[in-house]
């Protein structure tokens, strides 16, 4: 983003400091985390094999595509793979650092570099570049053969998947301050959902005119950390259900059809939730988690024991609850009350982004590089 005062670049700053300091676990004054809670043994899970891609510092979304996941790198890897065997389909360096990424339809993959460029790969090879007008820190999306960006200055742009052509631009009046970490940008049936600040738009994506807007995170205090509400990347989606979490204030579930709200509840997260057709679960900054009843948002159960662990988004498998740490070990949860059913080790380091499930495999990737997946026996 380009900053036009020392009022905006003090703001930024703060901005910036704020996620340093949200996404640091060595910092002195937070609480140690209690003893990882016994297992129940209800669950195995066996590593059956592990890649490497390269260190990730920045926003990153593993694109599922089929039995295929695409990774991207901070230093400007990005990998497509094979999940039955770990190993690569094809591989290609974007010739810069990635800023955020990867986002893809299973034949093309878009990501953004640091140097603002959206950079689109098929085939393990690139195809076109486009200079952005401001840095992203939201994964693209690819669908309908087009690729869709948000950007730092509230701004929506379409480009045509095949060419690289800028299609259209809708731009929200820009806030002053910006959330340093994946913004929400995903499609819903012939419509585009979009976070802007503290609400949820929905956009056609052949035009970009919205269709509608809805308040789902206000302001909670007077200094410009607590100004911050944005809706963050991560929602769950099931028919025209769709619920979001607006940045430490509150999380909200709406019909996307027409953006009525159905439910809100106050929550201090700072990542997405995941949900299945009984419940949603989240995910809260200290790491407590919290299931609520997808239908009415009656909270269910809270799970105290992971606190203070640097829990990521979860993941709603089919029986359990699946969420990596700061010291790259899986979590496998029950659903119905929080119990540890299973718990499997990585390389030490932070699980970023969300796990992902795909044919048989649930993949994770850590700080580091490392990438492993693990299935149940």
């Amino acid at each position: 983003m380009i900053i036009k005062s020392t009022v905006a670049l003090h703001r930024w700053f703060l901005v910036a400091l704020m996620g340093v300091l949200s996404a640091c676990s060595s910092a002195p004054e937070k609480p140690q985390p209690s003893p990882l809670p016994s297992v129940s043994g209800t669950l195995k899970v066996q590593k059956v094999w592990s890649a490497t891609v390269g260190p990730i510092s920045t926003p990153l979304m593993v694109s599922v595509h089929g039995q295929q996941v695409a990774i991207a790198s901070t230093s400007g890897q990005l990998v497509l793979m094979d999940t039955q065997t770990g190993r690569d389909v094809w591989r290609v360096s974007v010739g810069s650092s990635i800023q955020a990424g990867v986002g893809g339809d299973g034949q093309r993959f878009a990501m953004v570099t640091q140097n603002n460029e959206l950079v689109v790969v098929e085939a393990g090879k690139i195809v076109w570049r486009q200079v952005l007008s401001a840095l992203s820190y939201t994964p693209p999306v690819v669908a309908g053969a087009r690729v869709f960006v948000l950007t730092g200055d509230r701004a929506v742009t379409a480009f045509d998947g095949a060419t690289g052509q800028k299609l259209w631009t809708q731009q929200r009046p820009n806030d002053p301050l910006v959330l340093r970490q994946a913004g929400l940008l995903m499609p819903l049936g012939d419509s585009l959902l979009v976070g802007w600040g503290g609400r949820l738009a929905s956009l056609n994506p052949l035009t970009g005119v919205p269709r509608w807007e809805t308040l789902v995170g206000s302001t909670r205090g007077t200094n410009e950390v607590e100004r911050l509400v944005d809706v963050v990347a991560g929602a769950s989606r099931l028919g025209n259900s769709v619920c979001v979490r607006s940045f430490q204030t509150s999380v909200v579930c709406l019909d996307g059809l027409n953006g009525r709200a159905v439910w809100s509840r106050s929550a201090q997260g700072h990542q997405g939730v995941d949900g299945d057709d009984q419940l949603l679960w989240g995910v809260e900054s200290d790491g407590k988690v919290l299931a609520w009843q997808r239908q009415t948002g009656t909270p269910v159960w809270t799970l105290e024991s992971l606190r203070f662990r640097g829990l990521s988004m979860p993941l709603a498998w089919s029986r359990a609850l699946v969420l990596g740490d700061q010291d790259g070990w899986v979590h496998f949860l029950s659903k119905q009350d929080g119990q540890t059913l299973a718990r499997a080790a990585t390389d030490g380091t932070a699980i970023v982004g969300k796990p992902v499930w795909t044919g048989q495999t649930w993949v994770v990737v850590t700080r580091t590089g490392g990438v492993f997946g693990f299935r149940p026996e």
